[in-house]
This record gives C-alpha cells, sequence and structure tokens, in this order.
C-alpha cells in the first residue's frame, strides 16, 4: 500500500498513545516522494541564550512513493517517532541510533510485537520500485579514471553547466577522460540530475549495455555536437 496524510496521521495519534503515552506535540506531516529513503524526522538547531543548543521545527517525512506492506510502513512512523521523542525532549544520544534509541525501540519491539531495527534504508527492491520508469533524454558523461574506474555524472540539458561539468573534471589529474552521451534509457533516471563536480562509480561493463542506444555527443570544451 501506498500510505496518505490521513492515515500517517491517524497511525501517528495512534502511536504516541500506545507507545508515548500521549506526550508527543503535534508534527506536520510531509509526504515525500524521494527515491532514498523511507523515512525522516527532520529539523532545525538553533543555539540558546546560554549557549547550548536545541532542535526545533519537527517534521515527518514519510515515502509515498513505494508500496509497501502496511506494517513495514507503521514500523517505519515509529522508528521516526523514536527520532522525534529523543528530539523533542533534546535528549543527548550517543548516536544518531545510539544508546537511548536502541533502548526504547528494544522495549517497543517487546511490548508491542514489532519489528524496528537500526537500518532504516531501502531494500534494492524498493528502490528499483522507486525509480522514475519515464523514458526521457539524458546528457550522461562518463568518466574514466586513470585507475580503471568508470563513474557517471547526468548532466543538465544547458550547454554552460555541460561545459563546466567537463573542463573542470577533465582537468583533473586523476581523470583519463570524458565522453558524452544522449540517451532515453530509464537506467539512467535513477542518477541525481545536477551541475555538481562529482560522480558515481558505475560497472563499466554494465554501463555499455545501458549505453549501446545512446548518441554520442562530441565536446571541444567551447561547444557540444552530436557526432
Amino acid at each position: 500500500m501506498k500510505a496518505d496524510r490521513q492515515y500517517i496521521e491517524k497511525k501517528f495519534e495512534e502511536f504516541n498513545r500506545q507507545m508515548f503515552a500521549g506526550k508527543l506535540p503535534p508534527i506536520p506531516i510531509e509526504l515525500s516522494d524521494a527515491k532514498t529513503f523511507l523515512g525522516q524526522c527532520v529539523f532545525k538547531i538553533r543555539r540558546t541564550l546560554f549557549g547550548k543548543t536545541e532542535k526545533y521545527d519537527f517534521r515527518l517525512r514519510i515515502n509515498t512513493r513505494i508500496d509497501l506492506p502496511e506494517q513495514n510502513i507503521e514500523d517505519t512512523i515509529i522508528h521516526e517517532m523514536i527520532h522525534y521523542y529523543i528530539g523533542v525532549n533534546q535528549l543527548k544520544d550517543t548516536s544518531a541510533h545510539g544508546q537511548i534509541f536502541r533502548q526504547i525501540m528494544d522495549a517497543i519491539n517487546v511490548k508491542y510485537g514489532r519489528h524496528l531495527t537500526i537500518s532504516h534504508r531501502m531494500t534494492k527492491e524498493q528502490r528499483e520500485q522507486a525509480y522514475d520508469k519515464r523514458q526521457r533524454w539524458h546528457v550522461v558523461a562518463v568518466v574514466e579514471f586513470k585507475n580503471g574506474k568508470t563513474a557517471i555524472k547526468v548532466l543538465p540539458r544547458i550547454l554552460q553547466r555541460i561545459l563546466n561539468y567537463y573542463n573542470k573534471i577533465g582537468a583533473d589529474n586523476r581523470v583519463a577522460g570524458i565522453k558524452l552521451y544522449m540517451s532515453k534509457d530509464i537506467f539512467f533516471n535513477r542518477f541525481p540530475n545536477s551541475g555538481a563536480l562529482n560522480a558515481t562509480y558505475v560497472d563499466g561493463k554494465e554501463l555499455q549495455e545501458h549505453l549501446s542506444d545512446a548518441l554520442k555527443l562530441l565536446c571541444d570544451g567551447k561547444q557540444v555536437r552530436k557526432i
């Protein structure tokens, strides 16, 4: 199922009464279309008059992009509610999922028969489901490193962004070369589209399969054109 706002708000109230003695203040619910996480408890940090820091402006983000079993959605909500409880009470844990988090999580698992875990990442299958399946044109930079590794970067279809990336990354002494392509393969939907000067390592053989129908581009550092 895919959770909606009404469902999440209802479950928040239910779990707040059951597991947190109704002590959690209401929190804005944000529905997320993210490809990388199932849930997040986000907040801001400010410095108090006496030099200490405190967390405030909490929001609960729950992924509604992916179909999940109801139990998984509930466990995601509870997981983030634990983070909210620790944050709103300004408790200092040993880490993001430290001793306080583990104590609360273990107590909930035992008392309510839940299956909460510290690991809260998408599975490979869930990530595949999250990827956009629509075909669209991508400018793909294939960065070949001198150590034999291959990485890719999906760039905005803006000439200046492409040239900036091509010239700056190409000048890195670790880079052996850069090739540019135009592709509609949905494989490239999973990569962020930006002009940031970074790249993602990929398997070279797998990459070639997804570039088999791509259009090759030629760049001289000043212009880009199809070959």
